[in-house]
């Protein structure tokens, strides 16, 4: 799998299939079980194949397309081919010099990725918008909980640069705007939580039209219409131009004073405070690099976006009673946040939710919102656990390891004609743009071939899902001009730095008729890759279909995949095997069956929601640790070294770190535990024990400064409580029955991966 870890370094896509099988109309789709598909990570650092170039795109008349390496030139006549619609197009003036051997840098064989500065010839050069951030508090929480979470938003402020705009919202029965520009003491304005305020509203109750007067007709919105800047300054205004303000406001926030009877939940108005804060910056920044930041500590209890009620003895809902259809708040929610969502799309906003309790806050129904405006989404047991501080942290910083956070994207597609787009499943919202690129089956994001990106960052990827024209016969389909699709990726986006960029990544794939080249196709087959799209189209079936049953629908994809690929005699198992380009396939499946993706029992509805969809948005690497956590084992007797997950790879004697991406678990065996308390790692003459002891931690430290959301860290012993979090995720080769090394037993219901193996053996060659 290294070449196509290579190809993902240029360009930044994985594709399960990078040989495309084509099928005529009596043929049965080999894609069928895993469609053709790409992993795009968008702003993907790309090291030294990076190229900026500072002018304009060269584009084709008909199509739009961008100028790339596989266009056709003609340097005597001075004309381009688009190897999409085949249009001959003119080179301007400034192309005159081109020639075989002075090639401008789009053209490079090796430039399938380039970006190009759009406003570098602005004149005159404007500066770059600021950053926007509304902080939206939740002071419905105990006095602990409350100043963890101040400690932390002072931090935030810290790492903002002095031009970042800020603003402050706080809620609990009520919605405060506090008023920063006001410099004499603390000013806010109450709004009441269970009215959903309109943007009109939101203006006239916040006294924007006491020194202007209201426009008379037209959509408010920035400066530009209607609104002075010395209004918008008196709530949103630079860090430098408010901190003293903004710290003297944080450091007096108190809990809620309301009482709360000791049977009842307090009175919460998160989705009235996030209407009012995405109403505030719609007026006051619309289209620029903003977001709104929840910080949530408990369920929604009044007005909308309410996901139960006020007493204790109403369970808030879960998997069942969505299933059921008798979660009473869960659908009205869902549409409130879905127009939400509309809102902030439209503006070119991003929602992230920091929600810290031991409690459900309404993730699930949160979801469409930061999912579609392209927010972060940060769950913790409280506002003092290292997952919130550090994953809030690493939002601000900047070095090595930051973000790279990128604003007010949109996403085109161009490909060749024999292909359609099926959809996208990923953090984007469709722009609607229809036309013959569109398949008439729409998964995800579908029925267009353009999407809005509000929020984006280095890591965002997305599942392109295509669909390949079937034809009435082969002959027909090996008539075409060339055997070769197409596939071209733009990216419009704002950098950090505040330049407006468009990346362009134009990709050549192969095809065949599928039946007849089976080992082509397997030597073009990514099976990480093929393991991630299942994943994302599993989860997306099991929210969006009825009855869908996930296990019968991956094991079907999975014995018609290995019935064509696969070598064996009839009714013979034992003769069954598949190519080193499939051999791992079953395994991921395997893992995939078990996962949180799949598994939701002893998950709450928020859990299974912030696991989904972390999935839509990280690359194919985290994402395989996602399905298939990895195991590494540390020993005196050899240097670290990952080994198989499964439980016979304890010992009394190892360290095993095992990396599900969501959680980190050092788990010492019983001798290592039994020295540590021992203190033997504290005296001279054991000093290869205590690096022992280390070698695990400096891994970890390692993945926790470059993961976001920053994982969960369990340490524990063998026998102990938290080993549980090992021992879920190993398979049990041993089903329970006899103790494997270390002498520890793990009792599942699941089969293991060799009974599971079999069953697909004997399944296939039946």
């Amino acid at each position: 799998m290294a070449e196509f870890g290579e190809l993902e370094a240029q360009d930044g896509v994985r594709m399960p299939w990078n040989i495309i099988p084509v099928a005529t109309k009596k043929e049965q789709a080999i894609d069928s079980e895993v469609p053709v598909s790409a992993i795009y990570t968008l702003l993907k650092p790309l090291g030294s194949h990076s190229l900026l170039l500072p002018y304009s795109p060269l584009r084709c008349r008909t199509c739009r397309s961008v100028l790339n390496p596989y266009s056709v030139v003609d340097f005597s006549a001075s004309i381009w081919g688009c190897p999409f619609c085949f249009h001959r197009n003119p080179f301007p003036r400034n192309y005159s010099s081109i020639a075989d051997n002075s090639l401008p840098p789009e053209l490079f064989p090796n430039a399938t990725t380039v970006e190009y500065l759009c406003d570098s010839f602005s004149s005159p050069p404007s500066p770059p918008p600021p950053p926007v951030f509304v902080f939206v508090v939740d002071t419905c929480l105990i006095y602990e909980e409350l100043d963890f979470l101040k400690s932390s938003l002072f931090q935030a402020l810290d790492l903002l640069p002095d031009t970042s705009v800020v603003g402050l919202v706080t809620f609990d029965s009520l919605v405060r705007v506090y008023e920063l520009g006001f410099p004499h003491c603390t000013k806010s304005y109450f709004f009441h939580g269970k009215k959903d305020c309109t943007k009109d509203q939101l203006l006239d109750q916040l006294s924007f039209f006491v020194k202007n007067p209201k426009p008379s007709s037209g959509v408010i919105a920035g400066v530009r219409d209607g609104l002075s800047s010395d209004d918008i300054a008196r709530f949103l205004l630079p860090v430098s131009d408010c901190q003293f303000a903004l710290h003297s406001v944080i450091e007096e926030l108190e809990s809620s004073p309301w009482l709360v009877a000791a049977d009842h939940r307090p009175v919460r108005c998160t989705g009235a405070a996030l209407r009012i804060a995405a109403g505030l910056l719609g007026a006051c920044f619309p289209g620029s690099a903003a977001r709104i930041m929840a910080f949530i500590g408990g369920p929604s209890t009044e007005g909308p976006g309410a996901i139960v009620s006020r007493e204790l003895s109403d369970p808030i809902r879960s998997h069942k009673d969505i299933d059921k259809e008798s979660a009473l708040y869960y659908h009205k929610a869902v549409e409130f946040y879905e127009t939400l969502a509309k809102q902030l799309v439209h503006q070119g906003h991003v929602l992230d939710v920091f929600a810290c309790s031991v409690d459900q806050v309404g993730i699930a129904e949160l979801k469409v919102a930061v999912e579609q405006t392209g927010g972060f989404v940060v769950l913790a047991e409280s506002f003092g656990h290292s997952v919130f501080r550090d994953s809030l942290k690493r939002v601000f910083q900047s070095g090595e390891n930051d973000l790279r956070l990128s604003s007010c994207g949109i996403f085109e597609i161009n490909c060749s004609k024999d292909i359609r787009v099926q959809g996208i499943i990923g953090p984007c919202a469709s722009l609607e743009k229809k036309g013959p690129l569109c398949s008439d089956t729409a998964i995800g994001q579908g029925h267009t071939s353009a999407w809005k990106m509000c929020g984006l960052d280095k890591n965002t990827s997305i599942c392109l899902v295509f669909e390949i024209a079937k034809r009435d016969t082969a002959e027909i389909v090996l008539q075409s001009q060339s055997n070769q699709f197409y596939f071209q990726f733009l990216t419009y986006y704002q950098h950090s730095n505040g330049q407006t960029r468009l990346r362009v990544t134009t990709l050549s794939r192969r095809w065949v008729m599928g039946t007849e080249s089976l080992q082509e196709l397997s030597n073009g087959f990514d099976q990480e890759a093929a393991a991630v799209v299942m994943a994302r189209l599993l989860s997306f079936k099991m929210e969006t279909q009825l009855e869908f049953n996930p296990q019968r629908w991956v094991d079907k994809a999975l014995i018609n995949l290995c019935t064509w690929f696969g070598d064996y005699q009839k009714g013979d198992p034992s003769s069954f095997s598949l190519s080193s380009q499939l051999s791992i396939f079953p395994q991921f499946v395997f893992h995939l069956r078990r996962s949180q993706f799949v598994q939701v029992f002893n998950n709450s509805p928020d859990e299974t929601a912030y696991f989904r969809m972390l999935l839509y948005r990280e690359n194919v690497s985290n994402s395989i640790v996602m399905i298939q956590p990895s195991l590494v084992a540390f020993s005196l007797h050899s240097q670290p070294e990952p080994i198989l997950l499964d439980v016979a790879s304890i010992a009394a004697d190892r360290i095993l770190l095992l990396d599900s991406y969501f959680t980190l678990v050092i788990f010492h065996g019983s001798a290592i535990a039994q020295w540590r308390k021992a203190g033997y790692h504290n005296q001279p003459e054991h000093q290869a024990f205590k690096h022992l002891l280390q070698s695990p931690r400096d891994f970890t430290d390692t993945i926790i400064s470059e993961r976001f959301p920053s994982p969960r860290l369990v340490i524990c012993d063998q026998y102990g409580s938290q080993a549980r979090f090992l021992l879920a995720k190993l398979n049990p080769s041993d089903g329970g029955d006899a103790p494997f090394s270390g002498e520890s037993n793990v009792f599942t219901d699941d089969v293991s991966l060799s009974v599971f193996l079999d069953h697909l053996r004997r399944l296939i060659v039946r």
